[in-house]
């Protein structure tokens, strides 16, 4: 073995794969998560204009099935 294979320091598996945790972490966190909820806001607020006034775009169905026939009455059946 070589000088250079000694010096390093011994971690165990679990040790070595943790992250370090600091400010860098959490402002990349925060500016993130704030750009996503921009671009959420900004995509809503270019398809509502599509839309126009809440319920502008909603059709008027008076209950008749879309021009369905009337279903035939029931057939009681005795046990």
């Amino acid at each position: 073995m070589s000088s250079r294979e000694t010096e390093r320091p011994v971690l165990n598996a679990t040790r070595a794969r943790q992250g370090r945790w600091g400010r860098h972490i959490f402002w990349v966190l925060v500016f993130g998560t704030l750009l996503a909820a921009l671009g959420m806001f900004a995509a809503w607020t270019w398809k509502s204009a599509d839309e126009g006034p809440a319920g502008a775009a909603q059709e008027t169905v008076d209950g008749r099935g879309f021009g369905a026939p009337e279903p035939p009455p029931p057939n009681p059946q005795n046990p």
